[in-house]
């Protein structure tokens, strides 16, 4: 297998390709398997990696939940190219997306801790991220994943086990330095 892969923003006809990534991380309860309708609803949202043959190998996405927050959701990697730089590419991707769109911070809920750590993301010490005039705003959000950044209880069953991360762009509103360099892989 080479390591050379692509990343491109996704396509309706990526769908099926992304749950398909997505099923087996959701048997393992890693990730939240959606319906399809969410995938199309949020495409626009998709970075996609494919291989030399055009093969979707990985995905993940940014949703801007405020002014200065977002959050990386649905990170995925082919269990064939894990390993390959394939998630770095993509979570390096998905943040300098964020900070284009003008977020300082940047929200995650996961169980794969060393990984974002290495993407610059640090657990959160302090749950309050947002001050109470954001949070009465956002409980407002029908998202599931607003849910899961707000802590509520409707979807405690989804956040069991899970770390919330963050990571702050400097105050230069540049990445990261760990993600500062090119991509390796166009």
């Amino acid at each position: 297998m080479s390591d050379s892969f692509r990343l491109r923003p996704a396509r309706t006809s990526d769908v099926a390709e992304i749950r398909r990534l997505v099923r087996p991380l959701a048997e393992e309860r890693i990730l939240l398997e959606k319906e399809a309708v969410a995938y199309f609803e949020s495409l626009q949202e998709f970075t996609v990696a494919e291989d030399a043959d055009g093969n979707v190998i990985g995905c993940g996405a940014v949703h801007v939940m405020w002014e200065d927050i977002a959050e990386v959701r649905t990170l995925a990697t082919s269990a064939q190219w894990r390993g390959h730089g394939v998630g770095k590419a993509l979570l390096e991707r998905l943040l300098e997306r964020a900070r284009d769109l003008g977020v300082r911070r940047v929200f995650c809920l996961t169980f794969e801790v060393e990984f974002f750590r290495r993407g610059g993301f640090e657990v959160m010490a302090d749950q309050t991220a947002v001050d109470p005039e954001v949070y009465s705003e956002l409980l407002r959000s029908t998202d599931d994943g607003v849910a899961e950044f707000l802590d509520l209880a409707r979807v405690k069953q989804n956040t069991l086990g899970n770390t919330r991360m963050i990571l702050e762009f400097d105050r230069n509103d540049t990445v990261p330095s760990a993600v500062e360099h090119p991509l390796t892989h166009p």
